[in-house]
């Protein structure tokens, strides 16, 4: 099953202040999620932000947010997104029912928002070098359950040239820019 462009959504879930430091690999997970959203862009895919308890969080991470623009953040106290009904509704109004997620902890919010959108009859992709917990066993043994589940796992490149489809075109330069 190929992902359709005109059916996905992107969801940054929770790249926060005063979690982001102790998250494994976060230099490397912060380049990985600048090129999603940027290529996301480019495609004209919509995103969501969420940001668990700011108060106690903070805000998303500057780098993150520079490239947001000016996307609403959805504050939640829950865990998973899908028991944040704005989100649900936004997310509903869009149309998408693919939905590329990105954020962490891999093993709480990204899980559990996975899991529930499938229970919802939704197709959550979650993109593998764009997630991430405190600890890689956490990571591992989520990403697993999420597999085993039904979840789509892929990465930032492969998702992103799939719903590209064609070379030759000016999306197709950019996005081989931001890969590069």
């Amino acid at each position: 099953m190929r992902i359709p462009k005109d059916k996905t959504a992107g969801l940054i879930i929770d790249m926060q202040e005063r979690l982001f430091p102790f998250i494994s690999g976060k230099e490397e997970l912060v380049k990985n999620v600048q090129v999603l959203i940027e290529g996301l862009r480019i495609l004209g895919i919509p995103l969501f932000v969420t940001e668990q308890y700011p108060q106690g969080l903070g805000s998303t991470i500057d780098s993150i947010a520079s490239v947001t623009g000016g996307v609403e953040r959805h504050v939640k106290t829950a865990f998973s997104c899908c028991d944040e009904p704005t989100f649900m509704e936004d997310l509903a109004l869009s149309g998408r029912d693919y939905v590329l997620i990105a954020g962490i902890e891999s093993h709480i919010c990204v899980m559990q928002t996975a899991l529930d959108m499938l229970a919802h009859g939704m197709h959550p992709v979650v993109v593998e070098d764009c997630v991430s917990s405190r600890h890689l066993n956490d990571k591992a043994v989520a990403i697993e359950r999420m597999r085993r589940a039904g979840v789509i796992i892929t990465t930032k490149e492969s998702i992103l040239f799939e719903l590209l489809r064609y070379s030759g075109t000016e999306n197709f330069k950019m996005i081989s820019k931001l890969i590069k």
